[in-house]
């Protein structure tokens, strides 16, 4: 076949113009995609059609409008997607018939008509070239009953797809709340518990004072008390903290100086003293002062069985105190994960929305995970659709614990890489096969036993990492060593309005 004459216009605009070949019937005949066609078909094609030949370079690319539909004669295609800022090979053949560029014309504008990636050649190749409005023709007209059958398809698995996204997220936001009703409810207990014995003490204190004002003390005596009482709660808040071993040695001590002190049932109120951080030291400053104060010698046994009910009642204090600020914390990173009351695309520190899903997820990673946190704390804060980033977090979170199996260490790191944020997910489970970790970001495709994996939680990750935030999501794994990182760009897309943190407008 000879070039009849270069092709005068070409539809993907700053493309290069090919050479248009005259078309022949039996050539597109030995294609499967036209060999049950009728002559009149072939001949229809040839006549509405054409053939070009093309350089090695682009033929189309991906974003710009579709406006052709494209069948391989003879040569080779590379495929690229753009993914953050590079160019990724998604498909390299030479198999003569393979087609691409608009081959959904046929559903019209019910769809974005653009091309879903680039198409270049390596070698001089030859296209069988129809324009996408005859392409839709054809479909239409000749195959009315497949069309329906693919738009079927095409748009029930779209769908499906959202449909089970959907249940995804549902399933992902019924786990996070049982966890977090779990973590809530244990800070609630301890200060529910904290709370009653807080009564039994100040009750015990108010019986212990009434028997105070019935047998009046000097005055010396008296304010010797309440000194040593001042003195006990302020230790209370700079107690150390002990081993076991520790507390159990300094139990035993203080519980023989009691003993020794004539102080009745000592042992009840060592545990206490340990726990306030007092030793035997302070127990002899007690002694001494008490001493010089009163001539009783119960007083010395009435003056510790006070302290020690000062001593317990800041000690359940601070229970209470510790529980309300976990039950606090655990709020505030509820509302940061959810992001209920934030812009939808704004500048953030990934830190924060990691610590928040981590903690989150608190329950779900279990006692016998070690989480490492290997942050750059010097990164700067970056635009981004947060609830969306702790959606990744969670789905990769989720995997790796369960890759662990329940035991392991999950590192979580950040660094900076050129022009973008790295975030990485790395756990010392068995790997991904080699043999299917170029699939794990496909939809529905999942490891997971029947019934515990929807296999969408990978491929809802990567688009919202790739298409909203024009990010990458790799993998890397060897047995003992699997890491999904995730790079993020520094600056905002074009055409994104961010929002400062506040709800502000940002720059």
């Amino acid at each position: 076949m000879s070039a009849v004459d270069p092709s005068p216009h070409h539809p993907a605009s700053g493309m290069q113009q090919p050479a248009r070949i005259m078309c022949n019937p039996e050539e597109l005949r030995s294609l499967f995609l036209f060999s049950k066609l009728a002559d009149d078909q072939i001949a229809w094609l040839c006549r509405e059609g054409r053939v070009e030949m093309f350089e090695p370079g682009p033929v189309y690319a991906e974003g710009a409008p579709a406006t052709c539909f494209y069948v391989l004669l003879n040569g080779t295609v590379v495929l690229q997607r753009r993914i953050g800022g590079d160019d990724v090979e998604v498909g390299r053949t030479s198999t003569v018939g393979v087609y691409g560029g608009a081959f959904v014309a046929y559903l019209g504008d019910r769809v974005p008509q653009i091309y879903n990636n680039t198409m270049r050649v390596t070698e001089p190749s030859r296209f069988f070239v129809l324009d996408a409005d005859k392409f839709s023709h054809v479909m239409n007209d000749w195959f009315p009953m497949a069309v329906h059958l693919l738009e079927g398809l095409f748009f029930g698995n779209k769908n499906a797809q959202e449909a089970i996204g959907q249940r995804e997220r549902l399933l992902a936001l019924g786990s996070l709340s049982a966890g977090l009703t779990h973590e809530l409810n244990n800070p609630a207990s301890a200060a529910v518990r904290a709370t009653a014995s807080l009564r039994e003490r100040v009750a015990g204190m108010r019986h212990k004072l009434a028997m105070i004002a019935a047998k009046p003390k000097d005055p010396a005596s008296l304010g010797a008390l309440v000194r040593l009482q001042e003195d006990a709660a302020a230790r209370v808040a700079k107690a150390p903290v002990l081993s076991p071993l520790e507390a159990s040695d300094r139990e035993d001590t203080i519980t023989d100086w009691l003993d020794e002190h004539g102080v009745t049932n000592g042992w009840e109120l060592a545990a206490t003293f340990t726990q306030a951080g007092l030793d035997t030291a302070w127990l002899d400053q007690v002694s001494a002062t008490m001493a010089d104060a009163s001539a009783d010698p119960l007083a010395l046994d009435s003056s510790f069985r006070w302290i020690g009910y000062t001593v317990e009642t800041e000690l359940l204090m601070n229970e209470i105190e510790d529980s309300v600020t976990r039950i606090s914390t655990l709020v505030g990173a509820a509302k940061q994960y959810s992001q209920l009351d934030r812009a939808p695309y704004q500048v953030v520190d990934v830190h924060e929305l990691l610590d928040s899903t981590l903690l989150m997820l608190g329950g779900k990673i279990g006692p016998d995970i070690t989480v490492v946190k290997d942050y750059d704390r010097g990164l700067p804060r970056i635009p981004a659709y947060p609830g969306e980033l702790n959606q990744v977090w969670t789905n990769l979170i989720d995997n790796a614990v369960a890759a662990m199996n329940g035991t392991g260490t999950l590192t979580v790191r950040t660094a900076p890489d050129n022009d973008h944020l790295l975030v990485e997910f790395g756990d010392t489970g068995p790997g991904i096969p080699a043999d299917i970790r170029a699939r794990i970001f496909e939809p529905f495709f999942t490891t997971k036993p029947v019934g515990q994996g929807t296999g969408l939680g990978l491929d809802i990750s990567w688009r919202i990492v790739v298409n909203r935030h024009h990010g990458d999501l790799r993998v890397q794994s060897v047995p003992g060593d699997t890491r999904l990182q995730v790079r993020l760009p520094l600056v905002a897309q074009e055409g994104e309005q961010v929002m400062a943190g506040d709800g502000a407008p940002g720059t």
